[in-house]
């Protein structure tokens, strides 16, 4: 349950459609498992976010449906790049998901990915999905947002 934002840590990828798809409830970090090719392919951000998940599956947290093609300057050892990865929480983080997930009907979707030092970290949210209209009702407030920042601007320019 740590906040996953810090000055120096760069960031990787972004799953930019997660906030419009899905309400964040709660925010995660995790380290992820991963081969020497991918990590490469990684900090040359090669990788697609958004249609991935976490799954639960005996006791474990897996990242699934992320895309990190495979290394140009690889060789036979690049893996398949839809292939399930293993989340690395604590024990009582995978027990608290797994309970929200199970009971309440939530998402774990990855939020973004980044390097924190030499480790590759990912922010995972624990989310509810929206409804047509909460996707509308946000398009519309970020509208709203923008012409009163365009208003304000121009009154403070003087145009």
């Amino acid at each position: 349950m740590s906040p996953a934002k810090d000055a120096g840590d760069r960031i990787l990828a972004r799953n930019r459609r997660a906030s419009y798809e899905f309400h964040i409830l709660d925010t995660f970090e995790a380290g992820i498992e991963l081969t020497g090719p991918e990590v490469k392919s990684l900090r040359g951000g090669r990788i697609q976010l958004n249609d991935g998940y976490v799954r639960i599956e005996n006791s474990e947290a897996w990242l699934l449906q992320v895309n990190i093609s495979p290394y140009t300057q690889g060789n036979r050892a690049n893996l398949e790049p839809d292939r399930r990865r293993r989340l690395l929480l604590h024990r009582r983080e995978i027990e608290y998901l797994d309970g929200k997930v199970r009971t309440q009907g939530l998402t774990i979707v990855p939020l973004r990915m980044y390097l924190r030092g030499n480790l590759i970290k990912v922010e995972i949210g624990l989310a509810r999905g929206k409804r047509q209209w909460d996707k509308r009702q946000d398009v519309a407030k970020r509208d709203a947002q923008r012409e009163m920042e365009r208003v304000t601007a121009r009154a403070r320019h003087g145009r």
